[in-house]
């Protein structure tokens, strides 16, 4: 994790900051799974209540290069700013950025009703307590390529953390336990 790739979103009239940060987000998604990645984590430093308009790639420079070789974006890096492979500087902090699901979900009530194993007086307490645990971490709406569907990925800003933690990355960037640079 001693460079990064920042990617400085340009929105306009036709594409809005948080669907183009979407879209991006997906097509990176898309590239880690292509390429089997769990070496290349994601950081968001405009980060205040929403994600921002600011993605910075975090790995290694032959992973980094190796992504940047194909072009991952296609039509949407004339809605992006690419900057070249940079050093991460020596005084940064570190955190931990992962997913964060709620275990209360509508999916997982129509399962419950579904098996017959929630009893119909209590569902409606259930939605009450699913009302009051709901998420407001910032959030990609992302597309399952499989279905079509549309769902939530809620993102987890750990602690700043002056010790870098190593460790591996899923699919969208994010670990429970390894660290990204903060700067």
């Amino acid at each position: 994790m001693d460079h990064y790739i920042e990617l400085k979103l340009k929105p306009d009239a036709e594409m809005r900051e948080t669907v183009l940060l979407n879209k991006v987000y997906a097509k990176l998604h898309k590239a880690l799974f292509d390429f089997n990645s769990s070496t290349i984590g994601v950081s968001f430093p405009d980060y205040k209540i929403m994600l921002g308009s600011v993605i910075r790639l975090h790995s290694n420079t032959v992973e980094l290069e190796k992504l940047q070789a194909v072009n991952w974006l296609g039509g949407l890096s004339g809605y992006c700013v690419v900057s070249e492979l940079r050093k991460v500087p020596s005084d940064s902090h570190h955190r931990v950025l992962s997913r964060k699901q709620s275990n209360m979900t509508q999916a997982k009530l129509n399962r419950l009703i579904k098996r017959g194993t929630i009893a119909p007086e209590e569902i409606k307490n259930y939605r009450a307590k699913m009302f009051l645990q709901g998420l407001d971490n910032p959030y990609l709406e992302l597309e399952s390529g499989s279905n079509g569907h549309k769902h939530r990925r809620y993102i987890s800003f750990g602690e700043l953390q002056s010790n870098i933690v190593v460790g591996v990355f899923d699919f969208f960037g994010l670990s429970k336990k390894a660290t990204v640079p903060w700067f």
